[in-house]
């Protein structure tokens, strides 16, 4: 899943800006406010909410933040969210699926399709793309986590189904079922993991070259800057050469 990979790569890199991390935030916020909604406020008794706290924690939100967001769900505030699933084509026919939370339908539905037109793409109807993906849940830990084999041998005891290692880091995949208890088997071994998360895992990729990257770029930055949408993924592909030229 070299495409994956290089693209977490990229998020990385721009998850480092001030800018973006406001953003990031609120983000964060929206998930953790609901799942503690749908469940129990305690995150040991909520295993959605434990992960979405565990995410938070990985991207470096502050605890006042996490427990703010926690007691606006126990105190019943905050608005109604009704979570959507988009999918559609970009820039190269590579495919794009965008999951949103949203207080009004229409207005997110608009307005990802507005930024799907302007940058090239279409959207389709739900599951026009979803089959070339697969729902994975995925661990990531940096590269001083531990070594390669050190790494695999943990995953494995954990109950996960493959390892990624690289000199950036490890990425660690299971089925999306077991991600709370495979997450919590890992943190006893490895520590605290930069982020656990479910995500759609592309099953085959589309290759792009500089141009097709900058325009499916543009594209992801304008729908990651909508507030409704909670992330994006897609099955690009593309060189090294093209990627050190980004």
């Amino acid at each position: 899943m070299a495409g994956h990979s290089k693209w977490a790569n990229i998020q990385h890199r721009k998850g480092r800006q001030d800018k973006l991390r406001a953003k990031l935030f609120s983000k964060l916020s929206k998930e953790i406010t609901v799942a503690a909604k749908m469940g129990d406020p305690d995150p040991e008794k909520n295993p959605r909410l434990r992960l979405a706290v565990k995410e938070a924690r990985g991207q470096s939100m502050p605890k006042d933040n996490i427990e703010r967001a926690i007691k606006k769900a126990s105190g019943g505030e905050g608005d109604d969210y009704e979570e959507i699933r988009y999918e559609g084509y970009g820039p190269g026919g590579v495919a794009v699926i965008v999951e949103a939370m949203t207080d009004n339908r229409n207005r997110t539905a608009s307005n990802v399709r507005s930024t799907f037109t302007k940058s090239g793409g279409n959207l389709g109807e739900t599951g026009s793309v979803a089959f070339m993906f697969e729902r994975k849940g995925e661990v990531v830990y940096p590269a001083d986590a531990g070594d390669a084999d050190t790494v695999m041998m943990a995953a494995i005891e954990a109950g996960a189904e493959d390892v990624e290692s690289s000199d950036e880091g490890h990425t660690i995949w299971c089925a999306d079922t077991d991600l709370n208890d495979v997450a919590t088997a890992l943190e006893s071994a490895l520590g605290e993991s930069e982020a656990t998360r479910l995500v759609w895992k592309p099953t085959t990729t589309t290759e792009l070259d500089l141009e097709g990257m900058e325009k499916l770029m543009r594209l992801i930055d304008a729908l990651e800057d909508d507030d409704d949408v909670q992330r994006v993924t897609t099955n690009f592909d593309a060189s090294d050469e093209v990627m050190a030229q980004l």
